[in-house]
């Protein structure tokens, strides 16, 4: 006879047919990408519900991988392997999504973008540009601050108010132009305003001369948006109209691509 059943060892399946162990290890490290990258095992073990000996014993394992590591103050950090795996992972990301924004490109006639929100940045992880001889680019790989953009109103208009007001006194909410947002209530606002609308605006608030409307991917792996952005005098109220429901189509058919691609 075993000395332990199945189901209460770290290998044993979970509920879902997967590895439990697996599954509790990549739990663990969302927690703490959530906790904003540091934790303590009694956090982990508050917001887990799991017992301190199975998240030591993980802990240990992903630290022996280089997957986290372990502080001088005793708490547990994110470990550097993983930016390998997610610039990686970004990539690919950009390279399903790209199709999607060609057709973005062909129905709008603007530049579209795809962005991820990375810590408390905007990361830039596909673009197709516009075919007209005034368009807008954004590097691939470029970081910008998410109270600036449309895609990081997109991104952040469901976050709790307290968690974006952290955010924002972390970066400093530093003005781009003239026109952007530089006060916490004044982008709570504009998030209230993207839930009740569906959509984001950047009104010339990253660039002047540049408008940019962007709407959130459902249920995407990651949080991601995308959006479109092209000279304040194309992209106008009245645009808007027809470009929205686009941008909110194509969103929709790219979480259900983005859905399929890991197997059942």
């Amino acid at each position: 006879m075993p000395t332990s059943s199945a189901s209460t060892t770290d290998s044993a399946k979970s509920a879902t047919g997967g590895v439990q162990s697996l599954e509790r290890a990549f739990d663990l490290l969302e927690r703490m990408a959530d906790a904003g990258g540091e934790v303590g095992l009694s956090e982990l073990s508050a917001s887990s519900g799991l017992p301190l000996p199975t998240i030591h014993r993980l802990m240990r394992t992903l630290v022996a991988c280089g997957y986290v590591r372990q502080q001088p103050n005793r708490r547990y950090a994110l470990g550097p392997r993983l930016i390998r795996l997610g610039e990686s992972a970004a990539r690919l990301l950009g390279t399903w999504a790209r199709p999607y924004l060609a057709r973005l490109v062909e129905e709008t006639g603007e530049t579209a973008n795809m962005a991820l929100l990375d810590g408390d940045e905007i990361v830039y992880v596909a673009q197709v540009p516009s075919k007209h001889s005034m368009r807008m680019f954004t590097e691939v790989g470029r970081r910008v601050l998410p109270h600036s953009t449309g895609v990081g109103k997109a991104l952040l208009a469901n976050t709790p108010d307290a968690e974006v007001r952290a955010l924002l006194s972390r970066t400093g909410m530093p003005a781009a132009t003239e026109k952007t947002i530089t006060t916490a209530d004044g982008f709570l606002a504009a998030l209230a305003d993207v839930r009740r609308l569906g959509y984001a605006v950047d009104d010339n608030e990253q660039e002047i001369g540049v408008r940019c409307l962007a709407v959130s991917v459902p249920d995407s792996p990651t949080a991601a948006a995308i959006s479109i952005s092209g000279p304040a005098g194309r992209v106008t109220e009245a645009a808007t109209d027809r470009i929205v429901p686009v941008l909110q189509e194509i969103a929709q058919e790219l979480s259900v691509a983005l859905a399929t691609q890991a197997p059942a």
